[in-house]
């Protein structure tokens, strides 16, 4: 079954026409003239107790575990804005080329192989072959999940590696910029789908619109048991540009989501719950609202994708061109911490591989950044024992 935005949002002329693309630079001065929080331009943080999903919590504490960031692995050299990855279960990973609209397989130590082109994308600004999801019952049914932008809208399709695609969410409105993109099944079973404005800040707040919101739906792209309202997709709203999502050890989840001039955010996501845009960005007073757990200046983030690793949240910066190592707590999450501070210049994807390693793809063949001749890369660093 396919989901579409069942009713155009209406724009306000001049009101959120200024927008910032996704290297932390915006295209206009203007910002929300309403509950905007006055946070600092450096890292910020806040608690809460909040469960993201129905998953039961623990008590046990995650194991901790250290990364040598001085000791990088250089996977994959000359691709072409690697965006999303997800791994096999024998250990390989699936990379998305957002520019080609390949993917690959790259296994540790050797050549990535091309499985093929998927059909019909159109890699128009930030948009193109963005997130990859590999079903959790692979082994059965070999399916990958992908998340692109064609000549008509962004979609997300199922389908065999080399077969042919079966949409199962389509209308998902598409512009050069904010398109969302990232996909990830949760521990629930079911596929979360982040989704950005394009451009217009209106459809993050119309339940009507799949704009702005985190969706959740079963496999086949029906609305997920459980969602807060029923027949609809819709998990979260009132986001600008979510491009991170990742669990931690007690079944929550936190998202990174671009602002616009002033500050980025990572947010703990609530089913149901309404996270401000465009009226808030950063910190706001609004009770109707869910404020961020962390803030940044832009400069210092525009946050990509993020990881769960032995206790810690790592968040990709673009425009930051680091890592952000962020302790996670009982209550919510701790003092970010810089890593990799320029040393692969724009990074955009982090992820957790299956043998604890974190791999790292950079993104400075964007049009943004400025690549040396290997970029596009692949990096992996190796937990410390």
């Amino acid at each position: 079954m396919r989901f579409h935005r069942l009713v155009p949002a209406v724009l306000a002329v001049g009101l959120f026409a200024a927008s910032r693309a996704d290297n932390g630079a915006a295209t206009s001065n203007s910002r929300p003239t309403a509950g905007t929080g006055a946070g600092a331009t450096t890292a910020t943080t806040g608690t809460t107790g909040a469960p993201a999903t129905t998953a039961p919590a623990t008590t046990t504490a995650p194991a901790a575990r250290n990364y040598d960031f001085t000791k990088g692995q250089v996977l994959a050299t000359g691709l072409s804005v690697p965006w999303g990855v997800a791994f096999l279960p024998d250990g390989s990973a699936l990379v998305a080329e957002r520019t080609s609209g390949r993917i690959l397989q790259l296994r540790a130590g050797t050549a990535p192989q091309q499985m093929m082109i998927v059909p019909g994308v159109v890699p128009n600004g930030e948009g193109g072959l963005l997130g990859l999801a590999v079903s959790p019952g692979y082994a059965q049914d070999g399916l990958v999940y992908a998340y692109f932008t064609t000549s008509a809208d962004n979609r997300v399709a199922r389908f065999r590696l080399g077969g042919a695609p079966e949409v199962i969410v389509s209308g998902i409105a598409a512009a050069s910029i904010h398109d969302g993109g990232r996909i990830a099944f949760g521990p629930d079973g079911f596929l979360y789908i982040a989704t950005g404005d394009a451009s217009n800040g209106v459809r993050a707040q119309d339940p009507s619109s799949l704009n702005g919101k985190i969706l959740r739906v079963k496999p086949d792209g029906s609305p997920a048991d459980g969602n807060p309202n029923p027949g609809s997709p819709m998990w979260s709203l009132g986001h600008r540009n979510v491009q991170g999502l990742a669990w931690d050890a007690t079944g929550r989840l936190f998202a990174t989501e671009f602002g616009q001039n002033t500050f980025d955010e990572v947010n703990l996501i609530q089913p149901g719950k309404n996270y401000g845009w465009p009226a808030v960005e950063g910190t706001g007073t609004n009770p109707a609202f869910v404020n961020p757990l962390v803030t940044w200046a832009t400069s210092e983030s525009s946050p990509s994708g993020d990881a769960v690793s032995g206790g810690s949240l790592y968040v990709a910066a673009l425009a930051g061109r680091r890592l952000w190592k962020i302790p996670i707590t009982a209550d919510g999450l701790g003092k970010p911490e810089a890593v990799l501070n320029n040393q692969f210049g724009r990074l955009r994807t982090v992820i957790t591989a299956p043998d604890g390693s974190l791999w790292v793809t950079t993104s400075n063949r964007d049009g943004r950044g400025s690549p040396v001749a290997d970029d596009d890369r692949i990096i992996r660093f190796a937990p410390v024992t």
